[in-house]
């Protein structure tokens, strides 16, 4: 499953970075270990959309109210590549130490 949420440019930019390797989420979907979390950054100043956004798995997940918030789970996540089915990975994609994410060309945030 595929769960799409919204991500403050902060919180993106780290993911997308590399530094922050978790999400903490309200436990209001079925998440589950092995599901995908789009992550699409959204501006709340301008209320839109940016455009970016990007592709992480879950590994694991934290649902005890010791640790959590009641309602909240902690999610252990990693970013995935995306690509078209048949096409070769290069070099540069095997070795490539950065977080892929996409960005729209458009940008408009629609």
């Amino acid at each position: 499953m595929i769960h799409a949420v919204k991500q403050l440019p902060d919180y993106f930019n780290d993911v997308v970075s590399g530094k922050k390797t978790f999400e903490v989420r309200k436990n209001d979907r079925p998440y589950a270990v092995g599901d995908l979390i789009a992550l699409n950054e959204y501006d709340a100043e301008k209320q839109r959309y940016t455009g970016n956004s990007c592709l992480c798995y879950i590994d694991y997940i934290l649902n005890d109210t010791e640790y959590c918030k009641e309602g909240y789970v902690v999610m252990s996540i990693k970013p995935c590549l995306v690509r078209r089915f048949g096409e070769p990975m290069d070099r540069y994609e095997l070795e490539c130490k950065g977080v892929p994410y996409a960005t729209r060309s458009d940008s408009n945030g629609e």
